[in-house]
C-alpha cells in the first residue's frame, strides 16, 4: 500500500512530460509555403514551421534538400527559431519532404 502511495504521485507528475513531447502537425499538399520556424532540432536535421495560414509543418531534411540564404547555400545551423522561411514541399503519402528551404531574414 505504501508503494502505491509513492509510485502514483510520481507517475502523475511525469505524465505531462510524455504528452508535451508530441507536436501537433499538419499535412499539406505539395507546394511552396512561407512561415516562421517554431522549433529547430539539429540532431535530427528537423524543423517545425508555422505557415502564414496557421498550419504547423514537420520537416525532416533529406540528403537532397537545398538550404539557401540570400541566394547562397547555407548550413543547417543558420536556421533559427523565429526566423522566416520559404519551403518547397513534396507530399509523399502523409510525409512532407522539404525539397528547398530559403531563409528569408
Amino acid at each position: 500500500m505504501k508503494i502505491k502511495k509513492l509510485i502514483m504521485p510520481a507517475l502523475l507528475a511525469a505524465a505531462p512530460l510524455f504528452y508535451g513531447c508530441s507536436e501537433s502537425t499538419d499535412v499539406v499538399e505539395s507546394g511552396t509555403y512561407q512561415g516562421v520556424i517554431q522549433e529547430v532540432e539539429p540532431e535530427k536535421t528537423e524543423i517545425y514551421v508555422k505557415t502564414d495560414d496557421g498550419k504547423v509543418l514537420e520537416l525532416y531534411f533529406k540528403e537532397n534538400t537545398t538550404l539557401t540564404h540570400q541566394g547562397e547555400t547555407a548550413p543547417f545551423e543558420h536556421l533559427k527559431e523565429g526566423g522566416r522561411v520559404e519551403v518547397q514541399i513534396e507530399k509523399v503519402g502523409n510525409r512532407l519532404d522539404p525539397v528547398a528551404v530559403k531563409i528569408l531574414d
